[in-house]
């Protein structure tokens, strides 16, 4: 499946990352905005939905290039690790993640945020309220990954790495959250369901498939950074970052504490299931789940959008 978008940099379309190379001058399998058509089981309940924030974090996520959305485990720490890679080493600056404390003009601030699955699974009833951990709609990009190998590497992070966890996460079995309409799979196909609705019809919106990026990091990285604006990238940097991003690379560095974040610490570095980049397999929810478990995963996925192409 490819989806192809307006440019962020508001230049060519750009291609999103896909699973299947498209040739120039074909078309996509996605329409375009003013031609977008839900899911017919989208529109079955849709609430009134009015996004703002009023918290103390609303400046912190709005401005910037551009919005980057995910359930939490689609990849978007390894996205940002080669984006800082990348503009860093163009900047001649040290690697960090936080590369907006250099005031680098060259260097695009991002916003990575969770958004709604955040404002449904995280927050207290206040916080809902002032839309803490809502994005503004603006330029957006949406990493998306099989919802399986999501709730799955979620588990593993909120059993094993996280101790400040829900303490339903604790108590419950892999096959019983799994189930959980707020932190089970459906939770996440509601979420990418509504942030597809709500922002598809936006003329700078983009959709990146972890899978895509894992088949090709080279080629579907080159789009993203067109799309921020870098259409001719320093090759020699780009491969450079490309393998400073290497799985392999991010687990030594998380491992030796070598990243300025506290996101990338492990629970226990003598426990590989409880690093923040500790697989990334596609397709490993089959290792985790009962044959029960995913055929029960498989029919939850008949309510998530074709467009995102996991359900066939």
């Amino acid at each position: 499946m490819e989806i192809t978008s307006r440019s962020l940099a508001g230049t060519q379309p750009a291609q999103i990352a896909s699973d299947t190379a498209v040739q120039p001058g074909t078309s996509s399998g996605f329409p375009a905005p003013a031609q977008l058509a839900p899911h017919p089981r989208i529109l079955r309940v849709l609430p009134q939905f009015v996004r703002r924030n009023f918290s103390s974090r609303a400046s912190q996520l709005s401005g910037g290039k551009a919005i980057v959305l995910s359930i939490p485990k689609s990849g978007r720490t390894w996205i940002r690790t080669f984006l800082c890679a990348y503009f860093c080493k163009l900047h001649n600056r040290e690697f960090t993640l936080q590369p907006e404390r250099y005031s680098e003009p060259g260097i695009p601030r991002l916003v990575f945020s969770h958004d709604l699955f955040e404002h449904r699974t995280k927050g207290n009833l206040w916080d809902r309220v002032r839309g803490k951990y809502l994005v503004p709609k603006r330029e957006l990009i949406l990493l998306v990954r099989d919802p399986r190998d999501c709730f799955v590497s979620l588990y593993v992070q909120m059993t094993r790495r996280d101790p400040s966890a829900p303490a339903k996460f604790k108590r419950e079995t892999l096959s019983n959250l799994l189930r959980d309409k707020r932190f089970g799979i459906s939770g996440i196909i509601r979420t990418m369901n509504d942030w597809l609705h709500e922002f598809a019809g936006l003329n700078s919106f983009m959709i990146i498939r972890y899978e895509a990026l894992r088949a090709s990091p080279a080629e579907h990285y080159r789009e993203l950074l067109a799309v921020l604006g870098e259409t001719t990238p320093d090759m020699s940097i780009f491969q450079e970052a490309l393998e400073f991003s290497q799985f392999e690379n991010m687990q030594k560095l998380e491992a030796a504490g070598a990243f300025d974040s506290k996101i990338l610490l492990p629970g226990d570095v003598r426990d590989p299931e409880s690093f923040k980049v500790r697989r990334g397999k596609v397709g490993g929810y089959r290792e985790y789940l009962s044959i029960e478990d995913q055929g029960y995963a498989l029919n939850a996925l008949r309510e998530l959008d074709v467009q995102f192409g996991y359900n066939a």
